[in-house]
């Protein structure tokens, strides 16, 4: 009976630990698109094909390719943006696979136009657990709510 308790707290544990893990690699990537941070978003997606579904942004099958059009984009002086994921619910279906489901709240401001864009959507991904720890390798966008607008001032350097 002990060792059957200590088996099952352990699988409970290592259980806990993946979740943890794969919300806090989910964290990473939305905080790595805010600072700009190309290779630290690379690392959030496994190597080799992946299927990334951005919508309107676009349909990736490798994570260079998207973060070839994120830097275009994105990386640019003017432009300020915040990812915020919310109500995760994370399915652990293996010991090496998972998927989960994330509310999705993205600002955006053109710090030279005073251009505001607000969306709401849903991303939905997939996780495995690899040598280097958990990594997206399927992640899908949809977006169902979109403001736009002017902001009436922009913060002063």
């Amino acid at each position: 009976m002990q060792q059957t308790s200590m088996v099952a707290l352990e699988q409970r544990l290592q259980k806990l630990e993946a979740l943890e893990q794969i919300q806090q690699l989910k964290h990473r990537y939305l905080n790595a698109c805010d600072r700009k941070d190309v290779e630290e978003m690379r690392a959030c997606f496994a190597p080799g094909p992946i299927l990334i579904d951005y919508g309107a942004i676009g349909v990736f099958h490798d994570r260079d390719s998207f973060l070839e059009l994120y830097t275009r984009l994105a990386c640019q002086p003017n432009v300020i943006d915040l990812h915020h994921g919310a109500n995760p619910e994370i399915v652990l279906e293996s010991a090496t696979e998972a998927r989960g489901r994330w509310a999705l709240y993205y600002f955006n401001v053109d710090a030279q136009t005073g251009l505001t864009r607000q969306l709401g959507g849903q991303y939905e991904d997939r996780y495995r657990l690899t040598e280097a720890g958990w990594r997206i390798i399927e992640t899908r966008s949809r977006i169902h709510s979109t403001v736009e607008g002017h902001s009436l001032s922009t913060p002063s350097q």
